[in-house]
C-alpha cells in the first residue's frame, strides 16, 4: 500500500513535532510538508498534493477554515481534518460547511489521529468523540435551514470581517488588503447591514463564533 502523503499546517512548533512523532509511528503514514500560517499551507498544499491535510482551525493569515474553503472551490482532491481546541457546535460546523473531512481536537487521545486519517481515506467524515451528539444533531438540523450568514459573504468580505476582529485599525487593514480606507469602511458597513451587527464588537463575537479567529494563544 502507498504510504499516505500528509501536509500539517499549525503555527505552534512543538504541537507540529508532536503531530509529526505520531505519524511517524502510524503505518503508511507520511508528513510530506510542515507550514507555520494558512498562506503557506494552501500554497503547499497546491504545490505538494498530498493526500491528508491538517490545519489548525485558528492560524494566522488564513484561517483553516478559510484554506478548506479554498480547496473546496478549487475542487482540490485533498481530504482535510481540521485540529482545534474548541468542540462548540459553530466551530464544528462551520469546518464541515467549508468542506473539511473531519474534525480532531487537539486534546483528543493519540490513537484518534490514525483513526481520523483512515476515515478520511474512506471518504468518510471522522469527529472526535468528545463533539458531542448534540453538536452532530445540530449540525444535521442546521443544514437544511437555508445558507448561513458566513456562506453569503464574500472573500473579500470575509477578509475584512476577519482583520476587524483580530484588532487592525481602518488604515491597517487598507495597507494589508491594497485597497483605499475608504472602501474598508464601506465594506464595514456592509458587514454590519447584511449579518444585523451594529457595532465592531458585535462583529468580533460573530468572527469568533464562525471561527474565523481563534482565542487560542
Amino acid at each position: 500500500m502507498s504510504p499516505v502523503r500528509v501536509v500539517l499546517a499549525d503555527d505552534h512548533t512543538l504541537f507540529r513535532a508532536g503531530i509529526r512523532s505520531l505519524l511517524n509511528e502510524l503505518e503508511g503514514d507520511e508528513v510530506v510538508v510542515e507550514a507555520g500560517d494558512g498562506q503557506a499551507a494552501l500554497q503547499l498544499i497546491e504545490e505538494q498534493q498530498p493526500d491528508i491535510a491538517l490545519l489548525d482551525i485558528g492560524m494566522a493569515g488564513l484561517s483553516g477554515l478559510e484554506v478548506v474553503a479554498r480547496l473546496a472551490a478549487a475542487a482540490a482532491p485533498v481530504r482535510v481534518i481540521m485540529l482545534s481546541m474548541h468542540a462548540s457546535e459553530a466551530y464544528v460546523v462551520n469546518a464541515l460547511r467549508a468542506g473539511a473531512a473531519g474534525y480532531l481536537l487537539k486534546d483528543a487521545d493519540t490513537v484518534e489521529l490514525g483513526l481520523a486519517i483512515k476515515a478520511a481515506m474512506r471518504g468518510e467524515i471522522y469527529l472526535s468523540p468528545a463533539v458531542s451528539r448534540q453538536v452532530v444533531a445540530g449540525y444535521v438540523q442546521r443544514t437544511g435551514a437555508g445558507d448561513d450568514q458566513l456562506a453569503r459573504l464574500s472573500e473579500r468580505q470575509r477578509e475584512t470581517l476577519r482583520l476587524i476582529a483580530e484588532g487592525f485599525s481602518t488604515q491597517e487593514i487598507a495597507v494589508k488588503m491594497q485597497i483605499s480606507a475608504k472602501t474598508v469602511e464601506k465594506h464595514r458597513a456592509e458587514l454590519m447591514a447584511r449579518l444585523g451587527i451594529r457595532d465592531v464588537a458585535g462583529l468580533v463575537r460573530f468572527a469568533i463564533r464562525a471561527g474565523l479567529i481563534s482565542l487560542e494563544t
